[in-house]
């Protein structure tokens, strides 16, 4: 009896499963769930473009006032804001709200951008140039915010951020300074040196070496 209900279910099921692929129902479902997704990352997107415009804008425009500049930035804000409503894990709208929220002024704020930026829900999607950035901008406003009590966790980001972009200039500087602050001249003065051998004539390195040479 039961040998009988598992056949007849099973033909019943066949039957359904050659319904739906004679007539393309799985891949019409398909064909609308790509065409949904595409759409909202092309939304998702706009609203990045926006943003990014206006916190260009922000950012470079020297006829602004002080104002228009946060009106901008606060725009900005929006949309990424916008943007990470429909994908969370992309880690650019994430830098963009970060970099939305320091013009601002909101930089605890910003870092929590940054923070998730980085997590790994959504640092997967940034390429080892854009991590590099990321980590570096990270580590400033770490110390802004701390007024440098988290030294150790920036200078954690730097190293992993010089490492994954070996040319970052300013990231070895920066590095170099925080090392000074922890006494550690031989690792200041080499994070200097390196600088220097993909800038030599970068005068942030040159003084600091000097400062450390007298």
């Amino acid at each position: 009896m039961w040998s009988d209900l598992l056949l007849q279910a099973a033909l019943i099921l066949i039957s359904i499963f050659t319904y739906l692929f004679m007539h393309n129902i799985p891949q019409n479902l398909y064909s609308k769930l790509q065409m949904r997704r595409q759409a909202r990352t092309i939304q998702a997107r706009r609203h990045f473009v926006l943003g990014a415009q206006r916190l260009a804008q922000a950012r470079t425009a020297k006829d602004l006032s002080s104002s228009m500049r946060m009106t901008l930035a606060k725009s900005a804000e929006e949309e990424a804001e916008k943007a990470i409503g429909i994908n969370a894990k992309d880690a650019a709208l994430h830098l963009l709200k970060a970099m939305a929220l320091e013009v601002q002024g909101f930089k605890t704020s910003a870092l929590d951008a940054m923070n998730v930026a980085l997590s790994p829900l959504a640092a997967k999607s940034l390429s080892v140039p854009e991590r590099a950035e990321a980590l570096h901008k990270q580590a400033e406003l770490k110390l802004a915010v701390s007024k440098g009590e988290q030294i150790d966790s920036a200078v954690e980001d730097l190293i992993e951020s010089v490492r994954l972009k070996g040319d970052n200039v300013k990231g070895l500087c920066l590095l170099g300074e925080l090392y000074e602050k922890k006494k550690l001249s031989e690792e200041a003065r080499k994070s200097y040196e390196d600088a220097l051998k993909i800038q030599p004539d970068y005068s942030a390195a040159q003084d600091a070496l000097a400062r450390l040479s007298s």
